[in-house]
C-alpha cells in the first residue's frame, strides 16, 4: 500500500460520506485503526460525524471518547499520534478502516497494539510486551 501525503478532503465529499455512514443511535460508528506499512490491527475506537470531519480535514485522526462525552485527538496528551493514510468504510457502510501511520505505540498500556491477549489452548497468552510505561506516557494518573 502506497504511502501518499495527506490532502484534506472538501467539505462537500465529507458531507456526502456522512451522509451514506451508517451511525448507531448514539450518532457513533466503530473505527478500526491498522498500519499502513504493515497492515498490523492497531486498535479499535469510536468515531461520530465532527471527528470524522476533524480527521479527514486536519489528516490527524480523532475519535470520539464515550467515557469523557468529547473528541479524542489520538496523541494529543501522549504524543503518539496517528497520521492518516486512507479513510475507508465497509460495504454496509457501518464500519470505518483507518489506514494510518502510527507515531509509537496505539495502546494506552504502552503497547504497540491494543490486540494483544490471545486465547491460546493452554489459556490467555500476552503476546506483545509494554513498550512504553503509560505513567511517561500520560504522568501520573
Amino acid at each position: 500500500m502506497k504511502n501518499q501525503p495527506f490532502s484534506p478532503i472538501p467539505e462537500e465529499i465529507i458531507a456526502k460520506s456522512l451522509a451514506e455512514m451508517k451511525f448507531s443511535d448514539k450518532g457513533l460508528i466503530p473505527a478500526i485503526a491498522q498500519q499502513g506499512d504493515d497492515g498490523e490491527i492497531l486498535m479499535m475506537a469510536w468515531m461520530n460525524q465532527d471527528a470524522i470531519r476533524e480527521t479527514l480535514t486536519t489528516g490527524q485522526v480523532c475519535y470520539w471518547s464515550r467515557s469523557r462525552q468529547s473528541l479524542w485527538r489520538k496523541g494529543e496528551t501522549s504524543g503518539q499520534v496517528q497520521v492518516l493514510q486512507h479513510f475507508r468504510y465497509d460495504c454496509d457502510q457501518d464500519t470505518i478502516l483507518l489506514i494510518v501511520d502510527q507515531k509509537g505505540v496505539a495502546c494506552h498500556t504502552g503497547r504497540r497494539s491494543c490486540f494483544y491477549h490471545e486465547i491460546t489452548p493452554d489459556g490467555l497468552k500476552i503476546t506483545q510486551d509494554v513498550t512504553i510505561d503509560p505513567a511517561r506516557l500520560y504522568g501520573d494518573k
